[in-house]
């Protein structure tokens, strides 16, 4: 359970699911696919969904690169956060709606695995939200050119390690898209 106080509701985070940060990634169409299953049942369950999208240099705001992707639809009354950095509660409106929301778990899904799911995974359990990691909902881009493991792998280890994530008064771990409970 959360350690914030007067956050019972539970939101659904789709970090960064852009046509360029996606394209080309590990079964990139299955995890689309299970966020958008996500997205149907969050609605059909009245919990928040929240959009979040990644801005840079290389990703400019408004460009076809930084749109996400055409198999999910944001409808225009979710939130939607902007961002510059992995961790999507840095220098963002991210708290600021979760709060409103009244918010204190996360079920979290997007892009990219070993960048912002992992940066956004730690900065919610630090800032005491509960943080539930979509095991089959997350992927991340080919980077053994540069040393890291292949995706399927980087993938694999965080899942395990978020799995056994702990901490007092919080509550981590994964859970496959089939068995997501919004209520719990």
């Amino acid at each position: 359970m959360t350690t914030l106080e007067n956050r019972p509701n539970t939101a659904l985070l789709v970090i960064d699911v852009q046509n360029g940060v996606v394209t080309g990634n590990h079964e990139r169409d299955a995890v689309v696919a299970n966020i958008g299953s996500l997205v149907e049942k969050a609605r059909r369950e009245q919990i928040p969904v929240v959009w979040v999208q990644h801005s840079d240099e290389g990703l400019a705001k408004g460009s076809e690169d930084w749109e996400i992707v055409p198999e999910l639809a944001p409808d225009e009354a979710e939130p939607n956060v902007q961002k510059n950095y992995g961790d999507s509660f840095e220098d963002t409106t991210l708290e600021t709606v979760l709060s409103g929301l009244g918010v204190g778990r996360l079920v979290v899904t997007g892009a990219q695995t070993d960048a912002c799911i992992r940066s956004t995974l730690h900065g919610a359990f630090a800032r005491g939200y509960d943080a539930i990691l979509v095991s089959d909902a997350h992927t991340t881009e080919d980077q053994t050119e540069w040393g890291a493991p292949p995706p399927g792998q980087v993938i694999a280890h965080t899942n395990l390690y978020w799995k056994y994530q702990t901490a007092p008064g919080r509550t981590a771990g994964t859970v496959e898209t089939g068995d997501v409970d919004f209520a719990s």
